[in-house]
């Protein structure tokens, strides 16, 4: 008979647990390289006209509260990419999935959308001031496009990924075609479907930004091209600064929907 302590499971210490996460030591590179760049700054071997010091950045955002309202500013940016990437989805997972149902609409297809996700469709967006004007719909329909096609192939990859002794225990317990959808197949598919989402996501988010900071119509990119030609480089890199943790955030939510979806 094992004694207790070999029944009982191993567990880590906390400080241990910490210690060898690999975000742990993301967020260590992370620190080190910025106070890199704070003594090179400092130490003038980086012009700080042209590149702020990460406390001049970070010091900067309540400064450019006060200016120009950045926290309204990252809720545009925000909600309007949101917008954007949940269109997305609910193209892309039907039409992935028909692709993957219907083998010659997929040899039809996939090559198209292949070369699309290609395209420089972000030089349409003259076309779409033109179409919708200078508004929020123009955002939505920029992001959107160049999102969706890389999507789609993701979710068609995912599907084509599931095996199908998965469907067959599906099928043995009676479970309905859309049982097996929702209950096997997507879960199943919930990782690859999840990387072309962040694809999407990072098309989506960058093509937002840049019609932002090209046609002033409001959000982070407009506030980058506000203070890059009022030349305050501290203001610049504070909006490039909630530029990013607008992306940090969408792919922590995508990484809780993916690990909510797989655990059902």
């Amino acid at each position: 008979m094992p004694d207790a302590t070999q029944q009982r499971p191993f567990c880590m210490p906390m400080w241990q647990r910490v210690v060898t996460a690999p975000a742990f030591w993301s967020l260590i590179v992370l620190v080190v390289l910025l106070m890199l760049l704070e003594g090179a700054v400092r130490a003038d071997l980086v012009s700080s006209a042209v590149v702020a010091s990460p406390s001049a950045a970070l010091l900067g955002i309540v400064d450019l509260q006060q200016k120009v309202d950045i926290l309204g500013a990252l809720r545009s940016t925000l909600s309007t990419t949101l917008v954007a990437v949940a269109l997305e989805l609910i193209v892309a997972v039907p039409l992935g999935h028909l692709m993957y149902k219907r083998r010659a609409f997929s040899i039809a297809y996939t090559g198209w959308f292949a070369a699309l996700s290609a395209a420089p469709i972000f030089l349409l967006y003259p076309l779409f001031l033109v179409i919708f004007g200078r508004n929020l719909v123009t955002l939505i329909v920029m992001g959107f496009l160049p999102g969706v096609i890389p999507l789609i192939l993701h979710v068609q990859e995912g599907f084509l990924g599931v095996k199908q002794t998965y469907i067959n225990v599906g099928e043995s317990f009676a479970l309905s075609r859309r049982a097996i959808f929702w209950r096997i197949m997507v879960p199943a598919a919930a990782p690859t479907i999840a990387t072309g989402v962040r694809l999407a996501l990072m098309y989506t988010l960058i093509n937002i930004v840049a019609v932002e900071y090209l046609v002033d119509v409001g959000g982070l990119g407009r506030i980058v091209a506000d203070r890059y030609f009022h030349f305050d480089i501290p203001g610049t890199y504070s909006a490039i600064i909630a530029v990013a943790a607008v992306s940090v955030f969408l792919n922590w939510l995508i990484g809780r929907g993916e690990h909510w979806i797989r655990s059902r």
